[in-house]
């Protein structure tokens, strides 16, 4: 297996540089007419400005704006970071050893950068907090789903961890406050087919082979809500919030189902009532059985389950 080329730039705020690679097929005359063609989201004043300041480099150092395009090579760069507003909630520490760091993460803060999320994501929060540059997601969680990440702090095992969670090796429980329904027969095992589209921020259910499978159970009730437990055994995108909404008890605090409400990002009020709450498996490394439990609890139950 070919080694992944390491950056030729340190990694800042905890992100490594992007690095561009130019096509073999590229007609480009220079880099900077290659990346003022290809990265449109950056204006060419800004690319020039980078190349002024040796902010754009190959494997031999920074480059200069009339650096000849080399088809098949690269460059690296560190893009700019977007405005972004703090997420007012700290990370929670379950377990941390030599292998592996378990966090309580709160909503609203994404596992992992992406879009306009970047510094303000548990990923890069963690390793500039805890100082472990090379801390990588075994899985990740939506934004605004709190509970239980696992990261892995030693390079060398990142794929033993994550195929855990790819092969459905992981037994993982959440809890989520709904609306009670005495005429719900539970538990029960909610199957359906579930697509996402292409630039789409919600999923859809539709007829067809089913390839998500979620066990619903009522853990209590009182004042109109309930408090459940979902089991799920797959892991598709929205998988919890759409099945709990198609037993007509969707999740309080969903922006999307049943009805997209298009709630501003810095509005921390209100939160999904939906917390990973265990994962437990077989650690691939010692063989034993490691199980650990959420220290949160959902506010809309702490709070006498008032609406």
């Amino acid at each position: 297996m070919r080694r992944r080329q390491q950056p030729p730039l340190a990694k800042r705020h905890g992100l490594d540089p992007a690095r561009i690679r130019m096509p073999e097929d590229g007609a480009w005359r220079t880099v900077r007419d290659f990346l003022t063609a290809t990265e449109l989201r950056i204006p060419a004043h800004r690319i020039d400005a980078m190349f002024d300041a040796g902010e754009i480099v190959d494997m031999a150092g920074p480059l200069s704006s009339d650096a000849p395009y080399v088809a098949g090579e690269a460059v690296w760069f560190h893009r700019d970071l977007p405005t972004e507003t703090v997420v007012p909630f700290d990370i929670s520490i379950v377990h941390r050893d030599d292998a592996l760091l378990v966090i309580d993460k709160p909503h609203f803060l994404p596992t992992i950068p992406r879009g306009g999320h970047i510094l303000q994501t548990a990923l890069v929060r963690l390793r500039l907090e805890l100082d472990l540059p090379q801390l990588v997601p075994a899985h990740r969680l939506d934004r605004v789903t709190a509970g239980l990440v696992l990261f892995v702090v030693d390079p060398a095992l990142r794929g033993a961890y994550q195929t855990l969670f790819q092969d459905r090796k992981v037994h993982k429980e959440y809890e989520a406050i709904a609306p009670y329904d005495p005429a719900l027969t539970l538990p029960t095992i909610v199957r359906s087919r579930i697509v996402t589209e292409r630039g789409q921020f919600t999923a859809h259910e539709v007829p067809g082979e089913p390839n998500a499978h979620t066990t619903v159970e009522l853990l209590d009730h009182r004042a109109g809500l309930g408090r459940y437990r979902l089991t799920p055994l797959t892991g598709r995108t929205h998988q919890l919030r759409l099945h709990m909404n198609s037993l007509g008890v969707p999740i309080l605090g969903d922006d999307l189902y049943p009805t997209a409400t298009n709630r501003a990002v810095d509005d921390f009020t209100a939160p999904l009532q939906l917390l990973a709450s265990a994962i437990e498996f077989i650690d691939p490394i010692s063989k034993s059985v490691r199980r650990f439990e959420t220290g949160s609890s959902l506010e809309r139950w702490v709070s006498d389950g008032r609406p």
